[in-house]
């Protein structure tokens, strides 16, 4: 297994171990589970620039990133709907469309097909873990302090703001969006490969 192949792997596995620490009650287990997110995060952009600087690109690579990327921020976003900071709804919506898309991708593999990540994909997946480390980060600040004042607004965002309301709900969509396009483009790629073999 390569060195980029690695890092997904580990990036796989720090993700439940950052649901784990991040539900305990305990400010000093949410700091270290804040500091385990950022270090996947991290992983995420490095096996992605070494791939690419030592052409280390493999197929398994181009489908085990993506998928490590949504088992990441699935974890994220079910610890934010167990807190109460995102609607069940949302969280379904997002983890349905994820388990279609790597259905799909899986679907491709075993028929020799690999495609690479969209574009517009790789950008929902940074909008995703920039809203995730913001929520995060407010979070581990609020363990930091002592300022009763701070700690309400902080909360208050997180739990009762309209804005956190819609930049998570425009997070969903986002995601939402991207998976249909996702199809679409599926679709329209088989549709001209069939037309290309009936015209031969």
């Amino acid at each position: 297994m390569t060195f980029p192949n690695q890092l997904t792997v580990i990036r796989i596995i720090l993700s439940p171990v950052f649901l784990f620490l991040a539900l305990k009650d305990n400010p000093v287990n949410l700091r270290i589970a804040f500091i385990i997110y950022i270090i996947a995060s991290l992983t995420d952009w490095y096996d992605g620039w070494y791939a690419r600087k030592f052409r280390s690109v493999t197929k398994i690579g181009i489908f085990l990133d993506p998928f490590a990327d949504k088992v990441l921020t699935t974890f994220a976003f079910i610890f934010f709907y167990i807190k109460e900071i995102m609607p069940l709804w949302m969280l379904i919506l997002i983890a349905v469309r994820d388990l279609i898309i790597t259905l799909l991708r899986s679907y491709d593999e075993y028929k020799g097909i690999t495609l690479k990540t969209s574009f517009i994909s790789k950008t929902k997946t940074f909008i995703q873990m920039t809203y995730i480390f913001v929520i995060l980060g407010l979070m581990f600040i609020s363990t930091l302090i002592n300022n009763v004042n701070i700690k309400s607004e902080i909360a208050d965002f997180l739990y009762n703001s309209p804005l956190n309301y819609a930049l998570i709900l425009t997070v969903t969509l986002i995601t939402v969006y991207t998976g249909l396009d996702y199809v679409y483009q599926k679709i329209k790629t088989n549709e001209v490969n069939k037309n290309k073999e009936n015209s031969r």
